[in-house]
């Protein structure tokens, strides 16, 4: 997921975003566990975006 996509989302998308990729790392993090995981970078993709997330969540709830 790109910065600039992030950044045109409003804030409501952003926190459903958020818990989806939440999700998403949890679902990742069991099957690593249970090696069922074909693709292990893809738990680091998907902290990387929980992070960029984060981020402009934080940039547009001071810009208020």
């Amino acid at each position: 997921m790109k910065a600039n996509e992030i950044r045109n989302m409003s804030p409501a998308e952003l926190e459903t975003k958020l818990g989806e990729l939440k999700k998403d790392l949890f679902m990742l993090r069991m099957q690593h566990a249970t090696n069922h995981l074909d693709n292990p970078v893809k738990i680091s993709t998907v902290r990387r975006d929980i992070a960029r997330v984060k981020t402009v969540l934080r940039q547009k709830q001071l810009e208020q």
